[in-house]
């Protein structure tokens, strides 16, 4: 599978910090210097935009994921050894909850960057996570 643009960009920018960076530093380190790299590439984002919450029609709570880029890729991020299972099922209800067509989960805990990309199966009815 290839990753259009914006993904390669906000990889390119992760990379960069994680490259400069390395791991050991919490989640909201790598979430400011992530924002500066973004800043740099000159990527349309917000930070923890709010997203409204709903069951069954009656509003539940809000969320906050950590980017919305273009406002069509919500980028999730964290800073933990390894990604487990939860932390995708977040990242994945994260892109359906704001209505994205793609997902970006990075970590910056190891000693290599690693990320996964999700689809919102709305859009896509493949494979709804690329390991």
């Amino acid at each position: 599978m290839v990753k259009d643009e914006l993904t390669y960009k906000v990889i390119g920018c992760a990379m960069k910090v994680h490259n400069t960076m390395g791991p050991g530093f919490q989640e909201k380190i790598y979430q400011r210097c992530l924002a500066i790299e973004f800043q740099r590439a000159s990527l349309n984002f917000a930070r923890e935009k709010e997203q409204v919450l709903y069951y069954e029609k009656i509003e539940v709570g809000i969320r906050r994921a950590d980017f919305t880029v273009d406002n069509r890729l919500i980028v999730e991020l964290k800073a933990v050894v390894h990604l487990e299972d939860v932390h995708l099922a977040q990242a994945k209800n994260y892109t359906v909850a704001y209505d994205f067509p793609l997902g970006l989960l990075i970590n910056f805990g190891g000693k290599s960057l690693e990320y996964k990309l999700l689809f919102n199966p709305k859009y896509n009815s493949e494979n709804s996570i690329i390991l």
